[in-house]
């Protein structure tokens, strides 16, 4: 059974879904403004990541994760950049989607925009004032966070502690609060801001609602999972439990989870723009393959930090390319094998004892560090089956099938590429017979030009294999 570290509880808990064998997840979104850096791709992969394992566990995933295209730093983007608030998030979504996809993230079943909520927004903001849990000052609409009791809960806050935080702050939105605490669920409309009609005047939603209103709508009034990064869990993630159960009257989420920061230089400071110790995903995958940076991000535990830098990047480049070298030469021995072998029961054992091994790890609070290590038993299981004088299709069909499944859980897939150029098989089938004619400098010379091409010859007992390096 999967176990999941359920922030709201602090320990981990067997994952029972609401309906049997379906997983419905809202996670957290990009504010797009801005290029996502890899601290925001780290959310992203993490989360795609544990939507492909409840998809290879067999469960049908409900995967909804939004877009905030409302929002004060669109707003002062579009100033900078001279265009709208929408054209802004529009440029951004459509930057979001390309580089996204440059890293095999799988799309959402559904991305909501803030934009297209407007009227759910209003509708459930007066539900709020309803039920006394909101009030309006002046246009603004604010919640009345001691009336809910939970309050502080998610993020192991008491309210005492909170309202000393919340004491400290200043300005003119301090003075007409009923209380420190409470916070915007609808924000008056400034000059020259995008704004939508409402019951308080025109306005826009506050950050916090969005996501309550998105969830509940799409998903239901308790969903199974609700995900996003370490630094959502408060004040975002405990104010959206605030709205959505005062409204509802049901619990919002059954599991809360939140990944790790990235973190960067010897003092492992987090990664952020507010920082500027960031390094944009669409600058980063110009310099390296993009399969390399998702390798990196998917195959470390979730909730644990992860440290960003030139040696760590190239740490995931040599593990990732063991990992498609041995896809490779499993592949190559088709070309060689028989129909069965005596032995290929005791194959199929151990390939599925690396199942049960690769799922034992994952099931654990989706332990990626320690399935890639399953991932990297099963390398040196192909090598050496690879390796043998006679191997069996039906062990290679059953092996490479498990393999890939486990890589697709980290979103490896490594494309076909058409190898078997002409040009290329003449060239080695020249070298071959340079070789047998003992002619090794143009042996030499075929290897060398194949090189320049990126094409990397490997001599084996089965025959001239290559790939491209």
């Amino acid at each position: 059974m999967i176990k999941i570290y359920n922030t709201l509880t602090r320990e981990k808990e067997n994952f029972v879904p609401i309906k049997e064998n379906e997983v419905h997840m809202y996670v957290c979104g990009p504010t797009v403004y801005n290029y996502i850096h890899i601290g925001n791709a780290r959310s992203t992969i993490a989360f795609d990541t544990i939507r492909r394992y409840f998809e290879y566990r067999g469960f049908d995933v409900n995967y909804v994760s939004n877009f905030t295209d409302v929002d004060d730093k669109i707003i002062r983007a579009a100033k900078e950049l001279k265009i709208s608030a929408p054209e802004v998030a529009d440029r951004f979504i459509a930057a979001f989607e390309e580089d996204t996809t440059a890293l095999n993230v799988k799309k959402a079943t559904l991305h909501p925009r803030v934009m297209d909520h407007i009227p759910d927004i209003i509708a459930f903001i007066e539900v709020l004032i309803a039920k006394e849990y909101a009030y309006e000052v002046n246009g603004d609409v604010y919640y009345r966070t001691r009336k809910f009791t939970h309050y502080g809960e998610l993020s192991d806050q008491s309210i005492d502690e909170l309202e000393i935080g919340a004491s400290q702050r200043t300005g003119a939105e301090q003075n007409i609060k009923e209380d420190p605490l409470d916070f915007a669920l609808w924000k008056s409309a400034k000059p020259d801001e995008i704004s939508w009609e409402s019951p308080w005047g025109a306005g826009r939603p506050g950050w916090h609602i969005e996501c309550s209103v998105m969830a509940t709508k799409h998903l239901g009034d308790t969903i199974d999972i609700h995900g996003g990064g370490q630094d959502l869990e408060f004040p975002h993630h405990e104010n959206e439990i605030a709205q959505s159960e005062a409204k509802t009257d049901q619990k919002f989420a059954n599991y809360w989870m939140h990944n790790g920061y990235v973190t960067v230089g010897e003092d492992d400071v987090k990664m952020s723009k507010s920082l500027g110790n960031f390094t944009t995903v669409h600058d980063i995958i110009k310099e390296i393959d993009p399969q390399v940076l998702r390798f990196f991000m998917a195959t470390t535990q979730y909730r644990r930090p992860i440290r960003y830098s030139e040696g760590t990047m190239k740490d995931a480049q040599v593990n990732l390319q063991k990992i498609k070298t041995a896809l490779e030469n499993t592949e190559f021995r088709f070309t060689s094998a028989v129909e069965k072998l005596s032995d290929d029961a005791v194959k199929f054992a151990e390939i599925a004892e690396l199942k049960s091994r690769f799922m034992q790890e994952m099931d654990d609070d989706f332990n990626a560090a320690n399935g890639i290590t399953v991932v990297y038993e099963f390398v040196k299981w192909l090598n050496t089956y690879s390796e043998q004088t006679e191997v069996s299709i039906a062990v290679l069909e059953v092996a490479l099938s498990e393999y890939k499944a486990m890589l697709e859980v980290f979103g490896i897939i490594f494309a076909a590429e058409n190898l078997l150029d002409q040009e290329i098989d003449d060239l080695i089938n020249e070298r071959n017979q340079a070789r047998k004619d003992k002619d090794f400098a143009r042996s030499d010379e075929i290897r060398d030009l194949l090189k320049e091409q990126g094409i990397v010859l490997e001599d084996t007992p089965q025959g001239t294999r290559w790939r491209r390096e």
